[in-house]
């Protein structure tokens, strides 16, 4: 359930900072393994340690039989708290000790890389057997460092007893909403520290990306949320906020906005696919998230995979599990079932997206970047939700406050 990425991110810089004066060298971009095709034979009679939250246990379970079956490698699954598994890894992989292998986000890859944490990952020709853009996601300065299962993305989610579609305008979406006559035109979670995750996707409608992308579409370390852009959107935010519109309420908290939605109070709810079980039985669609600037409105790409810790001693296992047996039909098509999130292994999505809830998160992440794995974006998640909240409030100069908070965030990124 995603209710606090920015409060999870903020604590990961931490980390990041606490470690990046320990250098123990992660700019080593040497990927020169044998292929997956030998690793089997070249790694048989070893073991791994390997960690994982409870739910998707099962999934790592069927690549664990598999991988014994057909190797002898022991695997041992250790199950870990899903909000202490980044910092226990972190403090224990820089120690020299930790498991193998830890399943988690992508955007723990900057922390990692950075500090030396985690190595490289060769996919070999598998690579284009998964979504280019979550290999893509687990990719640093060139090379990738993960083994990607599963990706996410926001969406609209349409009560589709209200209303018959998603416009494609925040505007003529508030029209829409206010047409059917219940409490909300539209709902989604702000609180009272803001939440620039779920606000995001309008965000990007009128300055696009967090950084600037290069050429390959890659994010440089440049911000991109200044300029007149990024005073437009500060304008609109005041405009819908507390002493506007008051659509986008800081009293709203997930939970609220979850009940709201579910009671019929409102006809589209901004979220993800960690909110369909909330909403079984109801009659509902998910449709691409409405535009409130010029640009689509593209959410953050999410994408869960594994990471090899650089201080194993069992890589070549390690590598030979993710690519050939975590990256499997089999395993992806279970992880899909316990997790409802899109599959990062192509055949496996196709199969998932004949689903029609599937087909529309897919549809809505058609325009996403992945959310930046920098570690600068530490620094933006310290200054984003709280500057959002104040505009929200009412009461400031949107501009202002909005300026304030990119020199705030450069002067942090600088130190």
């Amino acid at each position: 359930m995603r209710r606090s990425i920015a409060l999870i991110a903020t604590a990961g810089l931490a980390l990041t900072l606490a470690a990046c004066s320990n250098d123990n060298g992660s700019s080593d971009k040497n990927t020169d393994k044998p292929t997956t095709a030998t690793t089997t034979e070249a790694a048989a009679g070893g073991k791994l340690v390997i960690w994982t939250d409870a739910n998707r246990e099962p999934a790592f379970k069927i690549a664990a039989d598999n991988y014994k079956k057909d190797t002898g490698n022991e695997v041992e699954l250790v199950v870990k708290e899903n909000d202490q598994m980044r910092s226990e890894f972190a403090s224990q992989a820089a120690a020299g000790k930790g498991p193998d292998v830890v399943f988690g986000a992508h955007d723990w890859l900057g922390e990692f890389v950075t500090n030396g944490l985690v190595a490289p990952v060769e996919l070999g020709a598998k690579a284009s057997e998964f979504n280019k853009l979550a290999v893509n996601a687990f990719t640093y300065e060139g090379t990738t460092y993960g083994v990607p299962y599963a990706v996410e993305n926001l969406a609209i989610y349409r009560n589709a007893d209200l209303v018959d579609s998603t416009p494609a305008t925040f505007d003529e979406m508030i029209a829409k909403g206010k047409a059917a006559g219940v409490q909300y035109p539209f709902i989604m979670q702000v609180g009272a520290d803001g939440d620039p995750y779920t606000m995001y996707p309008f965000e990007a409608s009128f300055s696009g990306p967090v950084f600037e992308l290069d050429g390959d579409k890659n994010y440089t370390k440049k911000l991109n949320l200044g300029g007149d852009k990024g005073k437009a959107f500060a304008e609109w935010l005041a405009a819908n906020g507390q002493s506007g519109t008051n659509i986008l309420d800081t009293n709203v908290t997930y939970d609220i906005a979850v009940d709201a939605f579910k009671t019929g109070k409102s006809p589209y709810i901004l979220g993800g696919p960690w909110m369909i079980n909330d909403f079984k039985g109801m009659n509902i669609a998910v449709d691409p998230i409405p535009a409130a600037g010029d640009m689509p409105a593209a959410p953050f790409l999410g994408v869960q995979g594994g990471f090899i810790n650089a201080g194993s001693a069992n890589q070549l296992l390690a590598t030979d599990f993710l690519v050939n047996y975590v990256g499997s039909k089999q395993v992806q098509d279970k992880l899909y079932e316990i997790g409802q999130r899109v599959p990062a292994l192509t055949e496996s999505a196709d199969a998932a997206t004949k689903d029609p809830l599937m087909a529309g998160f897919a549809k809505a992440g058609e325009a996403a970047l992945p959310m930046p794995s920098l570690p600068e974006m530490g620094a933006v998640w310290s200054f984003w939700g709280k500057t959002e909240s104040q505009i929200l409030a009412g009461g400031a100069d949107a501009g202002a406050v909005w300026e304030k908070m990119i020199s705030d965030i450069e002067t942090e990124m600088n130190k």
